[in-house]
């Protein structure tokens, strides 16, 4: 899970989806589901850490993508 959101908070910060999915988890679709989300909901913590943005979607969860819900599904939150 950690390797996921750490890609989540690179490709966040416009790195290239697929040079973090090689470096570092997560494939290209699930970096793409929710980095959307992490822009519009989770800017103002993108630099707070992982565990941080993966809180901040989970307080945006009504708002957030169907897809990125299902990406945090399919990880177990």
């Amino acid at each position: 899970m950690r390797k996921f959101l750490v890609a989540l908070t690179l490709l966040s910060v416009s790195v290239p989806a697929g040079a973090i999915a090689q470096q570092r988890g997560g494939t290209p679709q699930e970096q793409a589901a929710c980095s959307r989300d992490v822009q519009r909901h989770c800017r103002p913590v993108i630099d707070q850490g992982d565990f941080t943005i993966l809180a901040c979607l989970q307080q945006n969860r009504p708002k957030i993508s169907k897809a990125c819900d299902r990406v945090l599904k399919s990880h177990g939150q």
